[in-house]
């Protein structure tokens, strides 16, 4: 069963590169849309809501497979240009995930006291600064956790881009099958769990430690971990 390890252990860790990429770039384009299309659920302009709401739902309600098969196959068909598997896939799992994202921030934002927002009335600070210096700093506390399970979930959706022939570690995988055989077909499974556990748990360690700092920063020790995580709506 583990005579083919090394070699299993070498195949699939040539794909952990573009796992991580994807992993990245994805969740760089989530915080920024989370963050505008978070913050445009609250503008006082219909427009500005509905339009981000239109997002929210879309990316939401709809499969993200059939998302990637969309900007994969069928834009370039509609626009003329191939899009790079890969940045089609950092390209997906930003659009999809921000969109839960967003309901993070807005829902963070949400839970702020009121009290925080008169007493920067009381200070005549103007509405950016009201956001940037009061409201924001003590929000982020509330929307680390839960951006942490949606980190974790966005790097677990990696393993999607092999449909679109992305040598990431589950393509990597699906191409040793046939040269070793079904007998190492667990193995290989096994190997790519372990494979997708670590690098959960190195996101958690960051995510934990960026909590800590910011709980810090505010003088205050991190909620309790069902209560954070209810933020947003993401368990």
């Amino acid at each position: 069963m583990f005579e083919n390890l090394p070699l299993i252990i070498s195949r699939l860790a040539a794909g952990i590169p573009q796992t991580v990429i994807a992993t990245v770039g994805g969740i760089v384009l989530t915080i920024v849309l989370a963050s505008v299309a978070g913050l445009a659920l609250l503008s006082r302009s219909r427009l500005v809501r509905t339009v981000s709401r239109t997002y929210v739902e879309v990316f939401r309600g709809t499969s993200e497979v059939v998302q990637l098969f969309w900007i994969f196959f069928v834009l370039p068909a509609l626009v003329g240009y191939q899009i790079i598997p890969l940045a089609a896939g950092v390209l997906v799992l930003g659009l999809n995930h921000g969109a839960y994202g967003a309901e993070i921030v807005r829902g963070a934002v949400q839970s702020v006291p009121k009290a925080q927002y008169e007493g920067s009335l009381a200070l005549s600070l103007s509405p950016r600064d009201r956001m940037l210096r009061v409201i924001l700093p003590q929000a982020l506390v509330e929307m680390l956790p839960p951006f942490n399970n949606l980190f974790i979930q966005l790097l677990k959706s990696t393993a999607l881009l092999s449909l679109v022939v992305v040598n990431e570690v589950v393509r990597q995988g699906q191409l040793l099958v046939p040269n070793l055989g079904v007998g190492e077909t667990l193995t290989i499974y096994l190997v790519e769990l372990l494979i997708f556990l670590v690098l959960a748990l190195m996101i958690t360690a960051v995510m934990r430690a960026l909590e800590r700092r910011a709980s810090a920063r505010l003088g205050r020790t991190p909620a309790p971990r069902a209560r954070r995580a209810a933020v947003g709506g993401v368990a």
